[in-house]
């Protein structure tokens, strides 16, 4: 308490309840309700009644019951009230507190102690808690009942105190006394209770009514599976995330994942908020027509369905905002009193016996002053923390919204868009997975686009009462350079986005390099791909220099404005001050100090507002333009497109979003203007498809992909029912467009299309039914089992993938499994039927040949119990064996006895006669159609070339071959799922205790190892100047506020002196200012300059450390074995050098950045103040120990929720990205709404995971900020007794204080950093485990210049006793093999399924292991020779055609050494030549990524191409025209046999006839070889092996 106001000292024999120094304390002449004393008496009245009330059934009833309660939260069902109860409660709390206060203030003027004036208050602090206490036990029992207590209590304690304040009123007791307030809003505050309990009787009804209401808990209490309980707990659980405490504690014992999580409420779930988000959009069109173009209707939208959460986390913000005010008000206020023994307040005025002090001499107390800072700081960091959770709940459920919003245009997206590229996968998934998330941070930092500018006003305001003009001028500095800091934030953006485009450029360049690293490997290529990417990466590096320099700047400018500004201040106020009555004290120094460190923050956030405001307007403008674009022409409600339709409107993109079971709306449609010449139009086309009996029919049908030419013209076809129609043509004629076209997926630019059920005979219904189920039929196309071109895998199990979400039929499916002799590849799977394949699995890592894709997509349509089967060349990548028996048992057999209508578009015309139908394309156009026969009669010349075709083809004979068996069989399960080291997520699924232990130590240890790795790769001369320049500049800043203390200290002391003197003369009584000012700028300066060298150090050590790594990374990739790309999953590796690279090169600086700054800002924090008062050092334990707790469950649960959060994004982009690559397959088999369920469940799980993420966050911030608020109030409290006991310095006070302050924002920044940098240092420790990898050997024992030139020459081919294996660990793939290739000599080479076949080029190539045996190509041992100059002078053709983007000439000749003449002589030879020359550039004609704009086949034809630039004198064919027509392959069969007359080709067969032209043959079994002979003697010995192949496919 304050000098001015210090009591007279009693004795303790003067304690008692009315104190003794008062004669007529205890008389009551005039009245018992006249006397203060028992006024205060009659207070504690209904607190005693409340407290023995209550006291058996809290303590002594609740526990026999407790086991019929304590069960789950579903009786978690609040009272009506609730909130507000809880609120007044609260400000009763707070009140009470006050009252206390006042008491023992007003207590210091008696002679002895009053106990009636504070001791009835802390009976009414009790009896508050208690109350809740007891109000939340009956609530969640649901036995309102017993509230009858609480009533009771609150209708005594109203009449007690409007009593006491009546009689203070009597009294002429009036505002003007702190005590009568207090009193008035204490009868208020029980008044307003009572109204509450009031209204619980009349809305439960569960007194003095004859019914109570029944009420049941809400749908998602009652869900077991719901454990996000933030919306259903009571307030002050609520608000401090107490329900968090368990959840948080079990992660430190148990992993937390998906299921620990539990399921959304349903308010947060997306489809509800999608609901919400759709009813606006509706409003929005209801309001009028919505622009085709421009944002403004979608922020109305926004604003409509989340504006209100929005609104009340604003307001939140305002009153944690103004709170936070009170901290430099309150210092100010301190340490201005401690310094001081003159007080204006008005002295205590003396009534009813008792003394009563004002409202200013109650504020005059520096100990009244440190507990409301202390209660302030609580409420301030309560509702700051309220306002983050609120903002960013509704951020997360915008996201959710706004997903569902994109997902259902998807499924309405114009295939023609992604196919031309007007729209990419990868711009949608962009848009889902950033833009969505600017939107989301966006309403994050909305709040602070409205409390910035207030917070900003109020601040200088105060700063200005305070310091006077020249806080107008600190103010001003701000206010100069924050449009300078706006121009930093600005480049920083536009850096990043610069160094994002190099970032994907380079990730498109890695990943080509990474599929396609088995074919560079082979030609030798590595080392150009690589130069490319090092290239790509040296932009990079260059942009990210730029970044690093503009990041350095953001935070130096973070750092040394406040020290410009405080230094300005300073320097103006000195030397004005003579002038002004505001003079340089430590009240207004630390003061200001404090005012400033609150002003600067909205300053420093208004870039990031502004930047985040940016984006936000820029992605809901691309959402605007991806809303807007193309449709595919058919209802929601699925209708085909006929004439009713043809008119070619696209019906709104808001009204189809959803069917009924998503939401509960009808269709609106806009036309039907002409709706009786449609269905007149519909009745004709159904009567005559009914008389044809077709199941579908084009009418003169146009169809484009663009808008300009037609891809097909002048269709006129009928598919019949029950039938197999074929579809034969040549590459590119426009088959599979076709099928397209009938799917409804083309744009139609005239015609009809037509689609009917099966026919029922007039048995069934009679004519007039069976007309009307036709005409109705049509309209709707059912379900088509489509199995496209390129396989469309989901990323789950083989059995999911099969069944596609139909009822599982155990016989059926293994029907279909043997129909598609699946079998054998499932038993070589890792876990049979349930291993998680697809083209994109990232995280899980099984990748199919494209044979086992293909066959999985087949039998996928079989399994379907569709009517009709669309399947669009399921033979391209399936050898003789696999497609006679798809044909016999699966199409003609499995198909046909269900009399389902099959459409096949196929190559293998020795197929035709077992067709129904047949559809001849020809350059986009029907050639003809019918029966063979009917074929045979009308074109005789296109049936001779077709018989021609067949009888070649029904002469082969070909191994069982599997194509590329998913990355070798040979691999054992156990090297597979070793390899599968992605995620440093260490969850053991081993039952021992000890594992789990060690398991649970290691989750709790920081990867300090990682941490050192990093710093290892900065060098030497940046990581000494980091930590030194850290060390120096907190040193500086300490100094700079310590020489603050002691100047406005020597400013008092000079006061104080002069004041003593009682001097007259100016001159000896002015204080000089002068050498203290000099010493303030220099320090002020050397720490501004420190602070550029720091933010430097630090973004230049990041910048390093990321060329490093990302250097050690991509050469070690390049020269790794194949082994690792055959043993990793190629997500994984990508994943290093796309997420892990990422974060290293931006993110791990930033973290480090700042957890080093506010560790060394705490840690200087603790020491000033344990300098000030080192009676704080005692406090420090305690408070030590709960932040160590704290922070130890918190990094646990966090890292957690991170790497939870990160592995549901990355389901869910990946069902936006293979919804996208299968969108023709799901509307084919109208799955749309299983589809959009599933994207439902993958959003709830991804926004569960960041709820329960940023509630833990709040958690930790709210426990961080009360510790630091106890660190305050213990400061403080300190502080005033040492200043009053032991004259500490009223500087050093405020210095003490001001640091105090600031010490919860670094203890949450340090524990949050700390989890982040833990999460982030895993990407440091996942690149450092792959740079390890062994490499290739790539040096041989002679030299490049020691290969003989032109080698090899001849290509002659020795191997002797040659055995390989895949590893040093695994068996031998090829055992003994001895083989004599001549020069010039054609080989082929067959046999079944792991025989050896690839394992033998292979070897050629040193890709696997050679233990024993040699090879010699023209008489040179190849083991001698260095792999770069041995794999550069063969020609291999790989099963899978692999293009890059690019150009075709680069595709042709990467290393740029043929001229244009021998280019196009090998375009020739592969019959691209007249491809090639149609398009722009010809040579220099773009390759999109994949070679996507080519088709399957033409991919294929570049690759032989590729393979004739080179010209060597070997060739290797592993399986090479699997994917082009016979008419084609018996073309380029002459044509490679001529172009390489005299060199030597091996052939590895697929085709037989492709080997039975050969010189010789060899047979391979078990990894040896069995046969080696020529064809036609091996065909002669009716024993052999290979005849009895031919035998087996006759």
């Amino acid at each position: 308490m304050m000098r001015g106001y210090r009591p007279t000292p009693v004795s303790n024999s003067t304690l008692s309840f009315c104190g003794t120094d008062n004669s007529s304390a205890y008389k009551v002449d005039n009245g018992l309700l006249n006397n203060g004393c028992f006024l205060d008496a009659l207070g504690v009245v209904p607190h005693v009644f409340l407290l023995f009330s209550t006291f058996p059934i809290l303590f002594i009833g609740w526990g026999s019951q407790s086991s019929k309660v304590h069960i789950h939260h579903s009786t978690w069902l609040h009272f009506p009230g609730h909130n507000l109860r809880w609120l007044l409660t609260t400000v009763l709390l707070f009140v009470l507190v006050c009252e206390i206060a006042e008491g023992i203030v007003s207590d210091g003027f008696n002679q002895s102690r009053h106990l009636h004036l504070y001791m009835p208050a802390g009976l009414g602090i009790l009896a508050a808690v208690t109350s809740i206490v007891y109000y939340h036990n009956i609530e969640t029992s649901n036995f309102p009942k017993l509230l009858i207590a609480l009533l009771i209590y609150w209708t005594l304690a109203f009449i007690t105190k409007t009593i006491k304040f009546v009689k203070y009123d009597d009294h002429g007791i009036g505002l003007r006394q702190l005590r009568f307030c207090i009193t008035g809003l204490l009868a208020l505050l029980y008044g307003l209770l009572l109204g509450v309990e009031v209204n619980v009787i009349l809305r439960r009804r569960y007194m003095w009514f004859p019914y109570p209401t029944e009420v049941k808990p809400p749908d998602d209490l009652q869900d077991l599976g719901v454990r996000f309980q933030q919306p259903f707990v009571n307030l002050l659980s609520k608000s401090t995330y107490w329900w968090m405490n368990t959840f948080i504690t079990s992660a430190h014992k148990r992993p937390i994942d998906l299921k620990t999580i539990g399921k959304l409420p349903i308010s947060m779930r997306a489809l509800t908020n999608y609901q919400r988000l759709r009813k606006a959009f509706d409003a929005q069109m209801e309001d009028g027509p919505v622009p085709l173009k421009g944002s403004r209707w979608i922020w109305r939208s926004l604003r409509q369905a989340f504006g209100r959460p929005l609104l009340l986390s604003i307001t939140f913000r305002f009153m944690a905002d103004l709170l936070g005010f009170a901290g430099p008000l309150c210092i100010s206020g301190i340490v201005h009193h401690i310094s001081s023994d003159n007080h204006s307040a008005l002295p205590p005025v003396k009534l009813l016996g008792v003394h009563f002090i004002s409202s200013e001499a109650f504020l005059a107390n520096a100990y009244v002053l440190a507990v409301l800072l202390f209660l302030a700081l609580l409420l301030q960091r309560t509702f700051l923390q309220a306002s983050y959770y609120v903002a960013i709940e509704t951020g997360i459920k915008l996201r959710g919204a706004i997903q569902t919003k994109i997902y259902n245009k998807i499924m309405r997206l114009c295939t023609s868009n992604m196919s031309m590229g007007d729209m990419t996968t990868a711009q949608i998934c962009s848009l889902v997975a950033r833009d969505t998330n600017h939107l989301m941070w966006f309403f994050f930092l909305c709040p602070n686009l409205w409390a910035m500018p207030v917070q900003i006003v109020i601040g200088v305001l105060l700063l200005y009462s305070l310091l006077g003009v020249s806080a107008l001028i600190g103010a001003t500095v701000i206010a100069v350079l924050a449009p300078l800091q706006y121009f930093v934030a600005t480049r920083l953006s536009r850096a990043q986005k610069s160094t994002l485009e190099y970032t994907s450029e380079r990730l498109k360049k890695t990943n080509e390099l990474l599929r396609g690293i088995k074919l560079l490997k082979l030609y030798a290529w590595e080392h150009i791909f690589r130069s490319s990417v090092e290239e790509t990466r040296r932009q990079e590096l260059t942009n990210l220099r730029t970044f690093a320099l503009y990041t350095s700047l953001s935070i130096f400018m973070n750092a040394a404005i406040p020290i410009a500004a405080v230094l300005t201040i300073f320097v103006v106020h000195v030397h004005v001050q003579s002038a002004t009555d505001f003079d340089l004290s430590p009240a207004v120094a630390f003061g200001s100090l404090s005012l400033f460190h609150i002003l600067v923050t909205p300053l420093f956030l208004l870039s990031s507002v502004l930047h985040s405001t940016v984006k936000a307007l820029v992605s809901v403008q691309k959402l605007s333009e991806f809303l807007g674009s193309t449709e595919i022409e058919t209802d929601q409600d699925p209708i085909v497109q006929t004439p009713a339709n043809n008119n070619g409107n696209i019906k709104s993109v808001y009204a189809l979003q959803l069917q009924a079971k998503l939401v509960n709306r009808k269709n609106k449609t806009k036309q039907d203007v002409n709706r009786n010449f449609e269905q007149h139009d519909q009745e004709l086309t159904a009567s005559a498809a009914q008389e044809e009996e077709v199941c579908i029919k084009i009418i003169n049908g146009f169809f484009t992909w663009t808008q300009g030419c037609p891809t097909l013209t002048n269709i006129d076809i009928k598919v019949p029912f029950g039938q197999l129609t074929m579809i034969v043509g040549q590459v590119g004629c426009g088959k599979s467009s076709l099928l397209l076209a009938a799917l409804g997926e083309m744009q139609k630019i005239s015609g009809n299309i037509t689609w009917n059920s099966l026919p029922k005979s007039d048995s069934e219904e009679n004519v007039r039914a069976h007309y009307m189920s036709e005409r109705q039929s049509h309209r709707k196309r059912g379900s088509v089992a489509y199995a496209s071109q390129r396989p469309w895998l989901l990323n789950a199990t083989v059995e999911e993938n099969i069944l596609f979400d139909m009822a599982p039929n155990e016989k059926r499916y293994k029907e279909v499994i043997e129909v598609c002799q699946l079998q054998p590849d499932i038993d070589t799977l890792p876990q049979g039927d349930q291993t998680v394949i697809g083209e994109r699995v990232r995280h899980l890592g099984i990748i199919l040949s494209g044979g086992q894709r293909q066959r999985i997509s087949v039998a996928r349509a079989l399994y379907q119990q569709t009517n009709v089967v669309f399947l669009d060349d399921p033979f391209s990548a399936l050898d003789i064996h696999l497609s006679d028996h798809l044909m016999h048992e699966g199409i003609l057999k499995f198909l046909r006895q269900e009399k389902r209508t099959v459409v096949l578009v196929t190559h293998k015309l020795q197929y035709l006669p077992h067709a129904d139908w047949i559809i001849a394309m020809r350059d986009g156009t029907v050639q003809t159609q019918g029966t063979l026969k009917d074929i045979q009669y009308a074109e005789p010349e296109l049936f001779e070339q077709w018989r021609t075709l067949m009888n070649r083809q029904n002469k082969e004979n070909s191994t069982e071959l599997k194509r590329k068996s998913f990355r070798r069989a040979m691999y054992s399960r156990d090297t597979l799922s070793l390899a599968t080291e992605d995620e440093d997520e260490d969850s053991s699924t081993s039952t021992d205790e000890d594992s789990l232990r060690a398991e649970l130590r290691h989750r709790t240890t920081i990867p300090w190892s990682s941490f050192a790795t990093y710093l290892r790769a900065a060098g030497m001369l940046l990581l000494p100047l980091l930590i030194l320049s850290q060390l120096t500049k907190h040193s500086l800043m300490v100094a700079i506020d310590f020489w603050l203390a002691h100047w406005t200290s020597h400013v008092i002391a000079a006061q104080v002196e002069s004041a003593e003197r009682n001097c007259t003369i100016t001159r000896d009584c002015e204080f000089s200012h002068s050498s203290y000012l000099q010493v303030f700028c220099v320090l002020c300066g050397l720490g501004i300059v420190l602070c550029l060298i720091t933010s430097l150090a630090v973004e230049w050590t990041g910048l390093r450390v990321a060329k490093e790594l990302h250097c050690s990374l991509l050469r070690i990739i390049v020269l790794a074995p194949m082994r690792l790309f055959e043993t990793t999953p190629l997500g994984n590796i990508l994943n290093r050098f796309s997420t892990d690279t990422n974060t290293i090169d931006q993110h791990i600086p930033a973290t480090m950045e700042c957890l080093s700054r506010s560790t060394l800002l705490c840690v200087s924090a603790v020491g000033v103040i344990s300098y000030v008062t080192p009676v704080f050092l005692i406090a420090l334990l305690p408070l030590a120990i709960a932040c160590y707790f704290i922070q130890k469950y918190f990094r646990v649960a966090s890292r957690d929720l991170q790497q939870l959060e990160d592995s549901t994004e990355m389901p869910l982009l990946s069902h936006y990205s293979q919804t996208i690559e299968g969108l023709t397959t799901i509307r084919a088999f109208r799955h749309e709404q299983k589809f959009k369920k599933k994207l439902l469940e993958h959003t709830d799980a991804n926004n569960i995971s960041s709820l329960f993420l940023t509630a833990a966050n709040r958690w930790l911030e709210v426990r961080m900020e009360y510790v630091g608020a106890f660190v305050v109030l213990i400061a403080a409290v300190a502080s005033i007794t040492n200043a009053l006991y032991s004259q500490v310095s009223a500087g050093l006070v405020g210095l003490g204080l001001t640091y105090a302050l600031m010490v919860s924002n670094y203890l949450n920044w340090i524990v949050r950093n700390l989890a982040d940098m833990e999460v982030q240092l895993g990407c440091v420790k996942r690149v450092s485990a792959l740079i390890h990898t062994q490499p290739e050997s790539y040096d041989g024992l002679m030299t490049p210049a020691q290969v003989p030139a032109g080698w090899p020459k001849y290509g002659e081919i020795q191997i002797n006793n040659l055995s390989v294996r895949y590893d040093t660990s695994l068996k031998a793939v090829l055992r003994h093999v001895n083989a004599h290739i001549k020069p010039g000599q054609k080989v082929g080479i067959c046999g079944r399924t792991g025989s050896g076949k690839s394992s033998f080029s292979l070897a050629l190539f040193r890709m696997v292991d050679t233990f024993e045996g040699q090879i010699l190509i023209d008489g040179i041992d190849i083991a001698k020779l260095p792999l770069q100059t041995l794999r550069s002078k063969f020609s291999i053709i790989l099963q899978d055609p692999i293009l890059f983007s690019g150009t075709i000439r680069f595709n042709l000749d990467p290393e740029r050494k043929a001229t244009d003449k021998m280019l196009w002589e090998a375009l020739e030879i592969a019959q691209l030549m007249p491809v090639v020359k149609a398009l722009p550039g010809g040579l220099d004609a773009t390759v999109t990524e994949g070679g996507e704009n080519f088709s399957q086949g033409q991919r294929q034809l570049f690759c032989l191409a590729r393979a004739f630039v080179r010209k060597s004198s070997i060739l290797i064919m592993d399986e090479a025209t699997a994917s082009i027509d016979m008419a084609t392959e018996s073309i380029l069969q002459k044509v490679v046999m001529t172009a390489f007359a005299d060199r030597t080709v091996v052939t590895i067969a697929h085709r037989v006839h492709t080997i039975l032209g050969s010189d010789a043959v060899i047979v391979m079994k078990h990894g040896a070889i069995v046969e080696y002979d020529e064809p036609d003697v091996l065909l002669e010995q009716k024993d052999s092996v290979f005849s009895a192949f031919v035998r087996a496919d006759k």
